[in-house]
């Protein structure tokens, strides 16, 4: 199965040289408009491409307000923020996830609370939300309080990972109940729908992220979603060192962070959304001839949920056990073909390894075999 993988690949990147796991692709306006920021001096966090790009991205994912930032963990943390997220308190998230979603909350002050995720998604279980909250937790005068710790539940951020969204109109019914606020980590997701209404728009707030290897790509940067008018203009105010404007004055009326995109990545990323809907098809297309192929070899390929439409962003197979799966992954790379596993279960990371979990079957067992193969956007 190996040796017909690695020559399946090949075929469909067309190359006897090494294939990445998902590299950018720079084929539309992005010269053109790093010119234009180039001539206009202004290449730092004030500029029309970062105006222009939050105006256009907003409009794609059908959010009211964007608000970029230097990168999606930035993004996820001043949400977290936001959301009202203080030191001492709990938030409830997924142990399966990059570490940014564990640290972003960290940075807060706040500890997580790991839930299990369904095999089908990969993404935060609402029944195993559901179980944790009507077992261990109590509504006390509008506060979601978690009895055995006696601290705060105050957010829930899952992740829809590697762009499938997960269950989240049952996530959010569950959040509105108990009043946690819903913080989506849609990093992975841009361009991914659940019934219909674009990831990264079910909560309150909605984080992205535009990391080199994501879907559309700046180097980095990262932008914050919301419907909400004071938390946006909150988020640039806090984002932007806290400052009040003024002709050349510098007075600050809170602790702020260095958090704004430069408008020389916002260029980058205006050329990028535009050609977000090429990117999605050809994705879709590789993503089909994957399940395909491996539907005959019998591996199971991770497809998009029920209801939902997926980027595809990076393709992934669930393998028979953990020795298949690390004899899989030597072989690949020795090939000059990169795959990669999941990440490492957060609550088995040293810095994370005290905090709550609830039974995380799914979580193990999906960790133990998944594999992303290379997805990149086909020239």
């Amino acid at each position: 199965m190996q040796t017909q993988t690695v020559e399946f690949i090949r075929t469909l990147y067309r190359t006897e040289g090494f294939i990445a796991l998902h590299e950018p692709r720079f084929g539309g306006n992005e010269k053109a408009y790093l010119n234009e920021c180039i001539d206009s001096t202004f290449v730092s966090s004030v500029g029309m491409f970062v105006d222009r790009f939050e105006a256009e991205f907003a409009r794609t994912v059908g959010a009211k307000y964007a608000v970029a930032t230097v990168n999606g963990t930035a993004a996820l943390h001043i949400s977290l923020l936001l959301a009202g997220v203080q030191r001492g308190d709990e938030v409830i998230t997924q142990p399966l996830t990059f570490i940014a979603t564990a640290n972003a909350i960290h940075y807060c002050g706040a500890e997580p609370v790991f839930l299990d995720v369904d095999r089908d998604t990969m993404g935060l279980s609402p029944e195993a939300l559901k179980r944790f909250l009507e077992e261990h937790c109590v509504v006390d005068e509008k506060r979601c309080v978690n009895r055995a710790s006696g601290k705060t539940i105050r957010a829930c951020v899952p992740m829809h990972t590697f762009g499938h969204p997960c269950r989240i109109d049952e996530i959010k019914t569950l959040c509105d109940a108990w009043h946690i606020v819903l913080v989506e980590d849609a990093a992975e997701s841009l361009g991914s729908y659940y019934k219909e209404k674009h990831t990264g728009t079910f909560g309150t707030l909605g984080a992205f992220s535009f990391n080199g290897n994501k879907i559309i790509t700046s180097g980095g940067g990262g932008v914050i979603v919301t419907d909400d008018e004071a938390l946006a203009k909150r988020a640039k105010h806090i984002t932007t060192t806290a400052k009040i404007p003024h002709p050349w004055e510098y007075a600050h009326d809170e602790i702020g962070y260095n958090y704004r995109l430069p408008n020389l990545n916002a260029a980058l990323l205006c050329a990028q959304l535009e050609q977000l809907e090429g990117f999605l098809e050809n994705k879709r297309d590789l993503a089909e001839t994957y399940r395909c192929f491996f539907a005959g070899m019998g591996v199971d390929f991770a497809a998009e949920p029920p209801h939902g439409r997926s980027n595809y962003w990076l393709n992934a197979i669930v393998l028979a056990n953990l020795e298949e799966r690390d004899a899989f992954l030597e072989y690949t790379n020795a090939q000059g073909v990169m795959t990669r596993p999941i990440w490492k279960l957060m609550n088995r990371l040293p810095m994370f390894a005290h905090c709550r979990c609830g039974d995380l079957s799914n979580a193990l067992f999906l960790s133990e075999r998944v594999v992303n193969i290379p997805s990149s956007v086909r020239p």
